[in-house]
């Protein structure tokens, strides 16, 4: 039975935080009744915490509208998510941790209402973003369809989340975003050369104009831009054939490379200096089966 995941990508700019939550349960209403299919439905990055303003305002903005995950607005998104019935990433918030840290947090959310994972940006866009970096990868299952990994917007430039996430098994990695700069043709370029060298599909969702830059695409496990948004506010649809994913690590990209199955018997490990660590030959095929429980890892 082919594995296909149904999505609506959102591309949208950030709504006022007074009336974040009633504005988004009403237009994310709107698209599930509108995309009645898309089973997956993704939001741009803090799509829910206001438009920020200048440079020296952001820290005062962030501190403001930070909340813990078990707070009201958490609980209120699970409702929305549990209301239309569908997958959820509601771009991104401001976590405020146990310790007081405020970090830049995606969820994914089920047609249940259940927080069924989190992460924490691992790379805060330095020095303009002073949230505090997270310190894992997470991905997620989604029973009979696939594993998504998360990653959010400055996380792109590193190729790291990419390789960690599809090593880690992940067949879909999503990426809210949310980029008013002129660096988007380069993301566009980076998007690409992750789903190319991970052989992963990846989903980035970034902020409408007139304070995003848009260009929101979905590229396949060959590279191949499926679809590209502009710069409005616009909703890309898509079915994601997650079979793909297996179909291109086994055969190759393009039918030559198997980058998965790279190393053979008697290769030895090959060190790397920058992380103080190396590649192992035995433990580096990617997690590849969603059913594999040393995959799973939790929020």
């Amino acid at each position: 039975m082919s594995r296909y995941l149904p999505l609506a990508a959102v591309q949208v700019e950030p709504v006022p935080v007074e009336r974040a939550l009633d504005t988004f349960a009403d237009h994310v209403a709107g698209v599930a009744a509108d995309f009645s299919e898309a089973e997956l439905i993704v939001y741009p990055e803090l799509y829910l915490c206001g438009l920020q303003g200048r440079a020296e305002e952001r820290d005062a903005h962030m501190q403001e509208v930070a909340e813990p995950l078990d707070g009201p607005r958490v609980r209120r998104l699970q409702a929305i998510a549990a209301d239309i019935g569908r997958w959820v990433v509601p771009g991104s918030v401001y976590e405020r941790s146990a310790d007081g840290c405020v970090h830049n947090t995606t969820l994914l959310l089920s047609p249940q209402g259940e927080v069924t994972a989190s992460y924490r940006k691992v790379f805060p866009w330095r020095p303009y973003e002073v949230c505090r970096p997270g310190d894992r990868f997470v991905v997620a299952d989604i029973p009979g369809r696939g594993r998504i990994g998360l990653s959010v917007c400055y996380d792109t430039w590193f190729p790291e989340v990419a390789r960690h996430l599809a090593w880690m098994g992940a067949e879909v990695i999503v990426a809210p975003t949310l980029t008013p700069t002129s660096d988007r043709p380069q993301e566009l370029v980076l998007t690409r050369a992750n789903a190319t060298a991970n052989q992963v599909y990846v989903v980035s969702v970034n902020g409408a104009a007139p304070y995003g830059t848009g260009r929101s695409l979905v590229v396949d496990p060959e590279g191949l831009v499926r679809h590209e948004a502009g710069e409005g506010a616009t909703v890309i649809s898509d079915v994601l054939d997650l079979d793909a994913v297996t179909r291109v690590r086994r055969y190759g990209t393009a039918g030559l490379n198997r980058l998965w199955s790279q190393f053979r018997s008697g290769d030895v490990p090959l060190a790397l200096p920058l992380y103080d660590g190396r590649i192992d030959p035995a433990s580096w095929p990617a997690r590849g089966a969603a059913s594999d429980p040393k995959a799973r890892v939790g929020n």
